[in-house]
């Protein structure tokens, strides 16, 4: 049951993500799908390759294809005047699906029986790496990469999910809200990770 939530929900939160960058950036209705499917899958499909699993395992997600198509639909044609705040929309949506797509990977590696630092990396690329191929494409530079801390969020629910003290749907849901407002508050507050610059001679 979790599984299938976190699927459902990291998808359409990352499409409808990848749709209001593409418009941000102006694109088309072609380029406002093919950013809103790639966000949505290409964090599973990074995992996947770096776990040993071929690519071609994303195709028998049919279903999680549709769903992502109809989000995207519904959201371009919902009227201008309910969504003119496009960047609180965009960092709400990416928020959600950051954490659901960190979980849902992170349970998947724990599948797998892999240990616990691999579990934290499939929750980071999971849950990071559609927004980073969505940035790159729409050529910015990508969120996870910035001082602002988002990745640090995907790499503690994968730390969480693979030391294996706690079980069951419930603690599944409520880490899901946990690293969902953290990120949000994160963004809100302007929380940064520690930088230093380097003076170019």
């Amino acid at each position: 049951m979790a599984w299938e939530f976190f699927s459902i929900i990291g998808t359409i939160a990352f499409a409808i993500s990848g749709a209001i960058i593409a418009m941000e950036e102006e694109y088309d209705l072609f380029g406002v799908y093919i950013l809103g499917i790639v966000t949505a899958f290409g964090g599973g499909a990074i995992r996947n390759l770096l776990i040993g699993l071929p690519v071609t395992t994303l195709w028998g997600q049919d279903m999680m294809f549709q769903i992502a198509i109809a989000a995207i639909t519904i959201f371009f044609i919902f009227p201008h005047r309910l969504i003119q705040h496009w960047h609180r929309w965009g960092n709400f949506t990416d928020a959600i699906g950051l954490s659901a797509f960190a979980i849902q990977g992170a349970l998947y590696a724990v599948k797998l029986d892999m240990p616990i630092s691999a579990v934290v990396v499939a929750a980071v690329l999971t849950g990071s790496g559609g927004g980073i191929i969505r940035d790159l494409l729409a050529r910015r530079q990508p969120l996870v990469l910035r001082d602002e801390i988002y990745g640090v969020w995907a790499a503690l629910a994968g730390l969480i999910i693979g030391l294996q003290q706690f079980s069951g749907d419930i603690f599944l849901y409520v880490l899901f809200g946990v690293i969902t407002v953290l990120r949000i508050l994160s963004y809100m507050k302007k929380w940064r990770l520690p930088l230093r610059k380097l003076n170019r001679a």
